[in-house]
């Protein structure tokens, strides 16, 4: 598996993209015609060279009118044969950096439990395409879908924090770790409540790249395996919560984009990450429980499966205390938001306009879908119970991405900005450069917009 471009063009083979009723390159002649080629979605027609060899191939994208529906389509090619590609004649309508990075991420496996490494077709970069930016985005997204698809039993919160350590000493950043019982002692005692049932001990990592410039702080939701605690889950909601780590998966990914890529200079990036297992023991925080934030605030536990936001509360506390030009938080946080939009589409929530618009018009360009919705001010009673500041699950089960939403920007107050990502990081069905299972979102989104957010 690779997230990088081949560089030897010497014996490359040409690749033409084609959709559904185009003209065929004349080094095809008439052999697409004979073996029926029609240019559908993920068609492959290889071109002999009357030799018994290869003198190229085409590859379908299908149907223009409904190439919205059909992103990255080019990913497809990684069933060509072994070998060096070379793109020819990109079509109107496909963008070269989509396409490079379709080639990329079509060639992710994750292969870990299974002993086998990628072994397939290599690319070059397609002329016009930002290569460096590309591998970037690329790299980082192998690392959180890496991350999200390993099974908690490998990738608890120590494993987490190691994987955060490595990555930190790749990019040049420093780390900090507060762990356990240390957690109480620094004030992060929302932290340590959800955590503390665990045979791992919950931490909180803090991570920093840069010295000078705007200051963008990412907070990432680490749950690397949520039972619901005490308000146990059924088995049937319990199979992927290995996957409730996804927010701290893609804020590791996007942090090696925006290292790798360049985009990280000029720019002080801090990201937190809460990372703990939500379990059950004797000494589990239980419904009715009353916890103290660190921000002060208390909040009233009417669910044990609500802990992503207790964790995340503690963090943004943080985060805001250093007054960062720009807070963003990536959870997958509520099943509300899947009902909203499913999973292909994360919601964000943003109260400045400016920032919002460069985040929506970010995703479109990166081809990494969000879609606003709002921080809806009369929905604050709901989160407001009658003992507690706040209440960490209100009844009635509406607007639960909102009220969710809503329960983080309270202890976001004191940045500058604040945006939260309530995204699924998962896969559910094989698409064109996303394998059923682990998933980034987002981050190409913010990639492609910070210059816009934090000028």
């Amino acid at each position: 598996m690779s997230a990088s471009f081949a560089t030897d063009a010497t014996d490359a083979l040409p690749l033409w993209p084609l959709w559904s009723g185009d003209a065929l390159p004349d080094q095809a002649g008439t052999w697409p015609d004979t073996a029926g080629f029609g240019a559908k979605l993920g068609e492959i027609c290889l071109l002999p060279d009357g030799d018994g060899g290869l003198k190229g191939a085409l590859i379908g994208l299908g149907d223009k009118a409904s190439a919205s529906r059909r992103r990255f389509t080019l990913a497809a090619a990684t069933s060509l044969p072994n070998g060096v590609w070379q793109v020819r004649d990109l079509p109107e309508g496909i963008d070269a950096n989509e396409a490079a990075l379709a080639l990329l991420l079509g060639q992710y496996r994750f292969t870990r439990y299974k002993g086998k490494a990628y072994e397939g077709p290599q690319f070059l970069c397609p002329e016009g395409a930002d290569s460096d930016r590309v591998q970037a985005a690329a790299a980082g997204e192998f690392m959180t879908r890496d991350l999200i698809n390993t099974p908690a039993g490998d990738m608890g919160p120590a494993q987490l924090e190691a994987a955060a350590r490595d990555l930190a000493e790749q990019i040049g950043a420093s780390i900090r770790v507060t762990s356990g019982d240390d957690l109480l002692a620094a004030n992060f005692p929302m932290i340590h409540a959800v955590g503390r049932a665990a045979a791992d001990a919950p931490r909180l990592l803090d991570i920093r790249l840069g010295e000078a410039g705007p200051m963008l702080t990412i907070v990432g939701k680490g749950v690397c395996f949520d039972t619901g605690g005490l308000d146990l889950k059924p088995a049937s909601s319990m199979a992927l919560m290995k996957k409730d780590m996804g927010g701290a998966a893609t804020s590791l990914g996007l942090l090696k984009m925006l290292a790798l890529s360049g985009a990280a200079e000029g720019y002080r990036l801090r990201v937190l990450i809460p990372a703990v297992e939500n379990s059950v023991a004797g000494n589990a925080f239980r419904p009715g429980d009353v916890l103290t934030s660190r921000k002060g605030l208390t909040v009233e536990v009417n669910n044990t499966d609500a802990e992503g936001r207790l964790v995340l509360a503690d963090a943004l506390a943080l985060a805001a205390e250093e007054s960062p030009d720009l807070v963003i938080s990536l959870a997958t946080l509520t099943g509300a938001a899947r009902v909203a939009l499913g999973p292909d589409v994360p919601p964000f929530y943003c109260d400045d306009d400016a920032t919002a618009q460069a985040l929506a018009k970010g995703a479109e360009e990166a081809r990494d879908p969000l879609w606003r919705m709002p921080f809806w001010q009369p929905y604050e009673t709901m989160i407001e119970p009658n003992i507690a500041d706040l209440d960490n699950a209100p009844s009635g089960g509406m607007a639960g991405s909102i009220t969710a939403a809503l329960f983080l920007r309270r202890f976001a107050e004191g940045a500058g900005r604040y945006v939260h990502l309530d995204i699924y990081g998962w896969q559910p069905s094989a698409a064109p450069g996303r394998p059923k299972g682990g998933v980034g979102q987002g981050a190409r989104a913010i990639l492609a917009a910070l210059p816009q957010m934090l000028p």
